[in-house]
């Protein structure tokens, strides 16, 4: 009796069956990693009080402008202050109450603002894009923060890139990188000696943030007063004064981005 063809059906299963195996062990496609988010950290001023009985505090659109440029990105943004707690708000530039309408009714805002983390606890590891909002209260708070320094120093080292508007460039002062001022040989837009004066601020101030970062060795460049003017040097990027708020935050998106 021929067994050829039975052999020959045997075998084809064989080879089906084991076709079948090796494909059920194959994925149908490789999964894709989703791309992690950016994550930006702006930093706020927790002082509120200046001599004479006047107020200060942080400028509010300095913290709101940046945050939706940052958010509208897709940038997983938190807030921080220097003590942890919401912001004092310079009375010039809104209020508590102008909060809710202000922000727009927007509860994720709100919270990132109402409960700012505290920068004693921040890993700078975490983020990738540190921007410093300004407010005169940044001249008493920031560049005394040892954490604050800390997280710059980690940002400038990890060659992450690093915004300021108006007085946050106050929080490079005594931050180093190889031995040197952060500041030194570098191109900055601060709020001016000039604009002080024409706010009737200067005398109020406990020093002239143009002249001190002069003094670490820092080029102040200077736009028109009040007029948005924005200066990038590298990975830095500073603005003037509170109409280069969203500039400054969208020159350092573009920075971040490599463009």
């Amino acid at each position: 009796m021929d067994h050829a063809p039975a052999m020959d059906v045997s075998l084809r299963r064989r080879t089906l069956l084991r076709a079948a195996a090796t494909a059920a062990l194959l994925p149908l496609s490789v999964p894709v990693r989703p791309q992690a988010r950016p994550r930006v950290v702006i930093v706020a001023t927790s002082h509120g009080d200046a001599p004479g009985g006047r107020q200060t505090g942080a400028w509010l659109p300095e913290v709101t402008g940046p945050y939706w440029i940052f958010r509208d990105a897709g940038c997983a943004v938190d807030i921080g202050t220097i003590r942890g707690e919401a912001p004092p708000i310079d009375p010039r530039s809104g209020s508590e109450r102008a909060l809710p309408g202000l922000l727009r009714n927007d509860e994720t805002a709100l919270q990132a603002f109402h409960e700012a983390v505290c920068l004693d606890c921040v890993d700078g590891r975490r983020y990738d894009a540190v921007f410093l909002a300004g407010g005169r209260g940044a001249l008493w708070d920031f560049p005394t923060s040892g954490s604050l320094r800390a997280l710059l120093e980690h940002a400038a080292l990890a060659r992450k890139p690093i915004g300021a508007v108006s007085h946050g460039p106050a929080g490079l002062l005594g931050a180093q990188t190889e031995g040197r001022p952060l500041a030194a040989g570098r191109r900055i837009a601060c709020f001016t000696d000039d604009e002080e004066v024409r706010a009737h601020w200067i005398e109020h101030l406990p020093f002239s943030l143009e002249q001190r970062l002069k003094a670490e060795g820092a080029t102040v460049q200077a736009g028109g007063s009040n007029q948005p003017h924005v200066v990038r040097d590298g990975r830095i990027v500073t603005g003037q004064n509170p109409a280069s708020a969203t500039a400054s935050a969208r020159r350092l998106l573009e920075t971040l981005k490599g463009t």
